[in-house]
């Protein structure tokens, strides 16, 4: 599947084709050893990520760097840590005026005399809107 044996799309359309074992010959041929240990359908994804990028070049480095950036930014920017419940707890919130107490059991929780599956059911009761209960009562925090 070099350069001179065809277009990028019959090169691509061979990956398709190719069994694993058929996969790592291949990369071994143009990558050299050692074969990643992937799953079958990645190693033919990067194997035409290689060729595209044989054809068509890759990414600068200044692409690639700022890629980088933004995906650490992402990460940072979405991670949660959430507080573990152990039966007996009380979750404590102020929602206009009112506090609301519940406990939590382990089938589930109680509030106003009666058990609900779900936190997000409580916090949809108070509220009348849908709301993630684990968010309404603080229980996901910004780490």
């Amino acid at each position: 599947m070099g350069r001179s044996q065809g277009t990028l799309e019959a090169d691509l359309v061979a990956l398709i084709t190719m069994s694993c074992d058929q996969l790592r010959k291949h990369w071994v041929e143009t990558e050299g050893p050692p074969t990643p240990a992937l799953p079958e359908p990645l190693l033919r994804r990067l194997l035409a990520q290689r060729l595209q990028e044989r054809r068509h070049g890759s990414l600068s480095a200044t692409v690639v760097r700022e890629l980088e950036r933004a995906g650490r930014a992402r990460r940072l920017r979405g991670t949660r840590r959430s507080v573990p419940l152990t039966a007996g707890a009380r979750l404590i919130r102020e929602w206009n005026g009112q506090t609301i107490a519940v406990e939590v059991r382990p089938d589930g929780f109680w509030w106003q005399e009666r058990a609900w599956r779900s936190l997000s059911e409580i916090a949809r009761e108070v509220t009348g809107a849908h709301w993630s209960g684990p968010r309404f009562f603080g229980l996901n925090r910004r780490a």
